[in-house]
């Protein structure tokens, strides 16, 4: 009884080595990983349980390879790093793509000055056609801003320029005044070409809410190419040089002394599918270059048709405020 107590001690145990399994709804999400996979590669995996009833070890491929994706995200953008990315489809805002399977968008604003799609009157059906040029292609570009919660990437194109343009940006600083001629007109603002102190040429960008005081919706209202014109530099990134032309004109908003309920005259200038825009023609406003605009929203008039029933294009009617704000440069308005 002892001998068998002790052959029984002295028995050779096998002791299971600690195993993983990729199964069920993670074995279908990783499908098209798996495939590529071969018996004895190395993988990065991340563990969902620590032993299911099997004993086993559950994990995930997929998401070892989300994460990895993430930090590939974070040390490009660390690093500054440049990289191409290929051009799979394109939206009216610009590009899209990935980097490393993660969906990125590279915005019509972000891209280089030389691939800006620059078509006439800034035609949002043409800008996008051009854009659809880009389908296919490879982009040089780096991160410029990420969310991992919302699972977006916003990519950077910089400026393909000489070394000699980029000597001529940085000969420029902020608040420097260029004069210059506008080159091309986007829908989200205008282009202007300028020389700097030692007779190199720049193009910058003046975004739309910078090109005048009012409310502008379309940047021919108020810019044409080979316009003559004053800016003022207010921002130096990336290779790109940002412009201000309202900055250099005075601020017609400041001087004014409105209140809510005043009553004023206002010309219907444009709809929207939001309102419709008044300029101001009251007698306050002296100077005749001013143009100040208020908003009445469609909801005071039900719909988008009714609006257009009670109002007129070019005509001028009595209008009430219901709130102003100078300093966000912004009336909003009621029929009187």
């Amino acid at each position: 009884m002892e001998n068998q107590t002790l052959q029984k001690l002295n028995d050779t145990v096998s002791v299971p080595r600690p195993g993983g399994i990729i199964y069920g709804a993670e074995y279908q999400n990783a499908k098209n990983i798996l495939k590529n996979i071969k018996i004895g590669d190395t993988i990065s995996v991340k563990v969902v349980s620590a032993e299911n009833e099997d004993g086993f070890v559950e994990l995930s491929l997929r998401e070892a390879a989300k994460e990895l994706a993430w930090q590939t995200v974070r040390d490009k953008k660390e690093a500054n790093e440049e990289f191409e990315v290929k051009i799979a489809k394109v939206n009216k805002g610009g590009l899209m793509t990935e980097v490393s399977g993660i969906p990125a968008f590279l915005p019509t604003s972000q891209l280089s000055p030389e691939n800006y799609p620059r078509v006439p009157e800034g035609d949002k059906s043409k800008i996008l056609r051009k854009l659809q040029s880009f389908i296919g292609q490879e982009i040089k570009v780096k991160v410029l801003d990420f969310d991992e919660k919302s699972g977006q990437v916003i990519l950077t194109e910089e400026s393909k320029g000489t070394e000699q343009a980029q000597n001529a940006v940085s000969s420029v600083k902020v608040g420097d005044t260029v004069e210059g001629k506008i080159s091309g007109i986007v829908n989200f603002g205008a282009f202007i070409k300028f020389k700097t102190e030692d007779g190199s040429e720049i193009e910058g960008l003046v975004h739309i809410s910078e090109l005048d005081w009012q409310l502008i919706d379309n940047p021919s209202q108020v810019v044409e190419v080979g316009q003559d014109v004053k800016a003022q530099v207010i921002e130096i990134t990336q290779g790109r040089v940002s412009l201000s032309i309202k900055n250099l004109k005075k601020d017609p908003w400041q001087n004014l002394d409105y209140k809510t309920d005043d009553v004023v005259k206002g010309l219907v200038t444009r709809f929207n599918p939001f309102g419709a825009f008044i300029q101001i023609v009251d007698e306050k406003i002296k100077d005749e270059d001013a143009k100040i605009q208020g908003l009445i929203h469609v909801s005071e008039f039900g719909s988008e048709e009714k609006m257009k029933e009670v109002l007129e294009l070019d005509k001028i009617y009595d209008f009430q405020i219901l709130s102003f704000q100078p300093q966000r440069h912004w009336m909003s308005l009621k029929i009187k």
